[in-house]
């Protein structure tokens, strides 16, 4: 891409992923260092990561639509508008107290996942758009790692393996949430890959 077209492809969607991720990250370790305060407190910074992980997951879409659908502004502003309001209705349901015990952890993951997978008809929207381009197998290929990256991250923290298999031995190290916040990580830098390779 040469400096002149490189001065017009607009940079605030790819800095809204990135504000995304890093919100992500800071709600989390904000909510990892105090959360241990007080029960009060307890629920507020837990509260505060599900929104974070909420905030990260509607921001990741938006470098990619906005760059898959530069050509296209009605379906770029349908999937946006889209993934924005549920990712409104996601945070104001995760905020209820009443969902907020162990014993909904599996029906929070599920909106997590539903939130995340919302993405599969935008995609297949740019696959039908771009078949033919040389650079979409690749870009198809980071965004199905991501997604099975998602679903492995997903069941660690569904399944609470290996803490599950032996309580107090990775209370440590190897719990299954720092599994769970490696696949972040790791999801991050391939959606990454992906919008980098939209935005050429």
């Amino acid at each position: 891409m040469d400096d002149a077209s490189n001065k017009a492809i607009p940079k605030w969607p790819w800095f809204v992923f990135l504000a995304g991720a890093m919100g992500c990250l800071l709600c989390s370790s904000l909510s990892h260092l105090f959360a241990c305060h007080s029960k009060r407190w307890n629920v507020f910074f837990w509260h505060l990561n599900y929104v974070g992980i909420s905030l990260m997951i509607v921001c990741s879409f938006f470098a990619p639509i906005y760059y898959a659908f530069s050509c296209n502004p009605y379906s770029r502003f349908l999937y946006l508008t889209s993934i924005s309001l549920l990712g409104i209705l996601v945070i104001i349901t995760l905020l209820a107290p009443a969902l907020s015990t162990s014993r909904f952890r599996s029906f929070r993951a599920s909106l997590f996942l539903a939130m995340g997978f919302s993405g599969v008809i935008p995609a297949a929207h740019v696959v039908v758009l771009f078949w033919g381009h040389p650079q979409m197998l690749l870009a198809l290929g980071y965004e199905l790692f991501m997604g099975v990256l998602y679903v492995v991250e997903a069941s660690f923290y569904m399944s609470r393996i290996p803490k599950r298999w032996k309580p107090g031995a990775f209370d440590i190290a190897g719990h299954s949430h720092q599994i769970f916040h490696v696949f972040v990580m790791a999801r991050a830098l391939a959606h990454s890959a992906t919008t980098l390779l939209v935005m050429d």
